[in-house]
């Protein structure tokens, strides 16, 4: 079979009109071209894969350019920790087997290394703890989608504010799906769809958090839900979905950036705004507003065909994962209203604090020349504590700033 004709296969069944269409609309009616705008079509999404790479490429030159300049005149500094001396088959058992040896896997190694226990364990402490992210590494990624969040905000609403359906909702159905598209919306939509594609291409190599599988569902959630909404024409209804995320996740990042800069107050200030309009816009008006629209006032315009339950589908996985991170920010409120502190980001970076605990508090045994290194690294180790303690949390501070100093000096 020639590839032609698979192509020509692949394309009959992909795109057969009852999984896109309303029952009675063809693709037919809706190919023509309007001096208003244009109507959307499956195949102008092929342009979002080499867009994705694009982002990729141009977040590179970002993060280098702009990126680490900033984050070095905010202040932002990383952790020193101390490396794991090289040991051939201890990093080929870190590598191939496991990250964190069990107990019998310990006596193992030290028999075949002639080391003692305890050497292995910390070796495989300060093995774990280089892997980690720097607070640079995690600054740049967060300034970038700050950047974008920012930049497709203020677009997206700026190109919405006066359209008839972004106050009527009723609006988003009126004459569908023969409704034109206008070139801000089809490259709103463009860019939305290829930004997610390159942070899902890129996230293997991201710093990971403990919501990774979550963000992954979102990802991928999110690039069928704007692919498909567009290839049907909810375009009207899909710009503002991504309006209503657009407009918290920029100022989440903000707050990422000065966590890790250590301007507490500034970061806590961010978080409390952030957390207002996450919950308000999350939890109220995506699901009475948006959710209501595509599910009760669309069948007054339309009868239910396929696109219309998957389109629906995608919305409910989008505000299940809304409630989970919903609950993690209430709960981070809840510590804070009621006890007066919190004791760790909810959503922080999958590291292991004791790890790093553990580093700060050991000594090492002195034995030939490790005995030289120990004043170094005992110094290291108390800048390690210093910087971990003024990162304990988002909003600790608020109210334990004087103990914070206290420590501070004791530590010192």
């Amino acid at each position: 079979m020639s590839l032609n004709r698979m192509v020509a296969m692949l394309n009959e069944w992909l795109w057969q009109e009852q999984y896109w269409l309303p029952p009675g609309i063809r693709w037919q009616d809706i190919e023509m071209k309007d001096e208003d705008g244009r109507f959307p079509m499956p195949r102008d999404l092929l342009i979002t894969l080499p867009l994705a790479f694009a982002f990729i490429a141009l977040r590179y030159v970002f993060e280098r350019i702009i990126a680490i300049p900033f984050s070095k005149c905010l202040g932002v500094k990383d952790r020193i920790r101390i490396r794991a001396p090289p040991i051939p088959k201890l990093e080929a058992f870190y590598e191939h087997v496991s990250r964190q040896p069990s107990q019998s896997q310990v006596v193992s190694l030290g028999r075949q290394c002639g080391l003692s226990q305890r050497k292995i364990q910390t070796w495989f402490r300060h093995r774990r703890n280089q892997d980690k992210p720097s607070n640079t590494k995690k600054f740049c990624e967060a300034s970038w989608r700050f950047a974008f969040y920012l930049v497709s905000f203020a677009a997206g609403l700026g190109s919405l504010i006066d359209t008839p359906w972004f106050w009527d909702h009723k609006e988003c159905w009126r004459g569908y799906p023969k409704q034109p598209v206008a070139d801000a919306h089809y490259w709103y939509y463009i860019l939305e769809l290829s930004f997610y594609l390159s942070l899902l291409l890129s996230v293997s190599v991201d710093v990971k958090r403990k919501d990774f599988k979550e963000q992954v569902v979102h990802h991928i959630a999110t690039i069928f839900l704007i692919g498909f909404s567009y290839a049907a024409n909810y375009v009207r209804v899909g710009t503002l979905v991504m309006l209503v995320h657009d407009s918290s996740d920029f100022l989440l990042e903000s707050a990422k950036m000065f966590h890790y800069a250590v301007w507490t107050t500034t970061c806590d200030s961010l978080f409390v705004v952030f957390a207002v309009v996450f919950l308000v816009t999350r939890l109220v008006v995506f699901p009475c507003r948006i959710v209501h629209t595509t599910m009760v006032l669309s069948r007054d315009f339309f009868q239910p065909f396929f696109g219309y339950y998957f389109f629906n589908v995608l919305l409910l996985v989008l505000q299940g994962l809304h409630i989970f991170w919903a609950y993690l920010i209430l709960r981070m409120l809840y510590k804070f209203v009621f006890t007066g502190k919190v004791e760790r980001d909810e959503r922080s970076d999958e590291e292991s604090e004791v790890d790093e605990h553990e580093e700060e508090g050991e000594e090492e045994e002195p034995e030939g020349k490790e005995g030289e290194r120990n004043y170094k690294q005992r110094k290291e180790t108390i800048n390690s504590k210093l910087t971990s303690l003024a990162n304990n949390c988002v909003l600790n501070n608020l109210t334990n700033q004087r103990n914070l100093n206290i420590r501070l000096r004791k530590a010192r």
